[in-house]
């Protein structure tokens, strides 16, 4: 009776443990769930490397979870065009400041700004390590606040891989595609994993019912196919 009473206390030990430790989205974001930002505008990225085209890249690609997710997204296309007339183009110089203006311009409420910090070809795929914040132009709070470390495994396993031929085949076919595959691939996968668990916006039918559901850790540290 005593072995089994203390197997009952350690079971649910366990389960308490493991309630414990569940994220959810309401404890993950609860300024998001207080303000409900309901049009964001998507800045362009802030480039911290050496890969010049990675700041267009990244940008055509952060809006469709959002906009899945049930959000308004202002058309990056649109908008481009008038934050370069309007030389806001770069956006390191209004992620730490007031956002009120963007509110006002573009009746956004809330900003989304990315920070760029790795962007590069590594060993035989693409490392992306890419910071995402949204900021409120109401109350200027920082919102949602996530990093995630991506790499984008390219690599390709040869029938021969035991032998030398097959290890240079290998290499020689990795090589040619990390140079030929399309850099994007590997933004869209870090921002489906970044936006995968924010809370839905107005336009989904979740909206408002989602606060219990699960949420991931702040920074993710992923390797995808």
């Amino acid at each position: 009776m005593k072995l089994n009473h203390f197997l009952l206390i350690a079971v649910a030990a366990l389960i308490l443990s493991s309630c414990a430790s569940t994220i959810t989205r309401q404890s993950q974001y609860p300024k998001l769930y207080d303000e409900h930002p309901v049009t964001l505008l998507v800045m362009p990225p802030i480039n911290n490397t050496t890969n010049v085209d990675a700041k267009d890249l990244l940008y055509t690609s952060i809006s469709k979870p959002l906009a899945e997710a049930g959000y308004y997204v202002i058309s990056p296309l649109l908008s481009l065009d008038v934050l370069k007339a309007e030389s806001a183009y770069d956006a390191e110089m209004f992620i730490d400041g007031p956002l009120g203006k963007f509110g006002e311009f573009f009746g956004a409420d809330a900003v989304v700004f990315s920070i760029i910090d790795t962007w590069a070809k590594q060993g035989f795929g693409i490392r992306t390590k890419i910071h995402y914040i949204i900021k409120s132009t109401t109350s200027n709070e920082i919102l949602f606040d996530r990093t995630c470390d991506l790499y984008l495994d390219l690599n390709q396993q040869s029938n021969n891989n035991n032998n030398g031929w097959g290890a240079l085949l290998d290499l020689a076919v990795s090589a040619i595609q990390t140079a030929t595959t399309d850099h994007i691939v590997a933004a869209r996968k870090a921002n489906n994993y970044i936006f995968r668990d924010i809370p839905r916006g107005k336009y989904h039918p979740e909206y408002g019912k989602d606060q219990e559901s699960s949420a991931d850790k702040r920074n993710i540290s992923i390797t995808v196919k």
